[in-house]
């Protein structure tokens, strides 16, 4: 018999790559997977290796709090639970963990929540940050385990969520093994020699800090080129940055591509000579694991996913919170030495094989599917 394993999310960016590596990785003849998802999110289906589609419902789960949307959802699930009858429960991110734990209290089983980077690190407000860390912590206790991207969310997880060590898991995020890079589709506008990144402008991935390190690398290297994919969804600060961008005169120096395809993003990276992160905080970022599965070098924050992908001084430069203005240092560091690219290159991609690499990982999360499924905490 199957363990049946249903997934609640708000299918958006690097929560919606999870689950298709998970459902291309998984082992089906073992496993049944059925998801809950948001009617406005990636509407391209989810399928199984074989073909098969995989048994989807669409509620209105969006990434703002709606009061009267929030308890439509929850509502539904309820009624998902019962009619689907699943062993066990995985919610991504905040809504989807709100949405899945609160359904679980009329319909009991467990939850594995993967927070996909906690969402009060996500304001700089002191009051909405107190706010959200308050709900995550009451929530911690309705029938819910962590299921952790990376060791340092599961520490965040243990140490501020207060999630007991016994309640806490890791299974980090994990990809296929990039056989070879794909050729573009869209016309090429910016110079051979480039490093790049994948971020929209927002809080969290910190562009502004990135606009600043070119500008300061563009004082010792006029050559210097960013290429920043991702910047088309959700950026709340792309008007302040290209505000910026232009204030530095660096618009030949930043390409901005609002779109880029997976495939796409692979070859980008595979071609430049460095990766670049501002990010105040991560849960683990798979263009970061892409990275390392090309083998490049980083420079990256140390910050929370960033500092589980980034060695110091081994495949990269991880650089603290009140030292930034070392990071054009760092980065011209590697850009001025081809042997140390290679180097810190090679290093990145035995990190991937050891320890991202999906085909060896996914056992894991099968073993920790199986152990806190209903039939067994029955």
């Amino acid at each position: 018999m199957k363990i049946k394993v249903l997934h609640v999310l708000h299918a958006v960016g690097g929560v919606d790559v999870y689950l298709r590596l998970l459902i291309e990785a998984i082992d089906h003849r073992k496993f049944e997977l059925v998801i809950v998802k948001g009617i406005n999110d990636n509407s391209k289906p989810y399928m199984k290796p074989c073909g098969d589609l995989v048994k989807t419902y669409e509620l209105p789960i969006d990434r703002e709090i709606n009061l009267i949307n929030d308890l439509k959802s929850i509502n539904k699930v309820v009624k998902i639970l019962r009619n689907e009858k699943p062993n066990v429960v995985h919610a991504h991110s905040a809504k989807g963990g709100i949405i899945a734990r609160t359904a679980s209290i009329l319909y009991k089983v467990n939850v594995l929540h993967t927070p996909h980077a906690y969402s009060y690190l996500s304001t700089e407000s002191v009051f909405k940050r107190a706010l959200f860390l308050r709900i995550e912590r009451f929530y911690k206790n309705i029938n819910s385990t962590l299921l952790a991207t990376s060791q340092s969310e599961l520490s965040r997880g243990v140490l501020e969520v207060k999630y007991k060590k016994e309640k806490a898991i890791l299974f980090a995020n994990s990809i296929k093994k990039i056989e070879s890079s794909q050729n573009l589709t869209q016309e090429k506008t910016w110079p051979d020699n480039y490093i790049c990144s994948v971020g929209r402008p927002c809080y969290q991935k910190n562009i502004e800090l990135m606009v600043e390190i070119i500008n300061q690398v563009k004082k010792q290297n006029e050559d210097i080129h960013l290429v920043l994919m991702g910047v088309g969804f959700h950026s709340p600060n792309l008007s302040a940055v290209k505000l910026r961008i232009k204030e530095k005169k660096l618009e030949e120096n930043i390409t901005m591509l609002e779109w880029t395809s997976r495939e796409e993003i692979f070859s980008i990276i595979s071609k430049s000579k460095l990766y670049i992160s501002t990010s105040r905080y991560e849960g683990l970022p798979y263009s970061m694991i892409e990275t390392l599965a090309l083998g490049k070098p980083i420079v990256a924050t140390d910050c929370d996913g960033n500092r589980d992908l980034v060695i110091n001084n081994y495949n990269g430069y991880l650089i603290k919170e009140n030292q930034t203005l070392e990071m054009p240092k760092r980065v011209l560091d590697i850009l001025e030495d081809i042997s140390l690219q290679e180097k810190m290159g090679l290093n990145s991609f035995n990190i991937f094989l050891d320890n991202f690499e999906i085909s060896k990982n996914i056992k894991k999360l099968e073993s920790i599917y199986l152990s806190n499924s209903k039939s067994f905490l029955n």
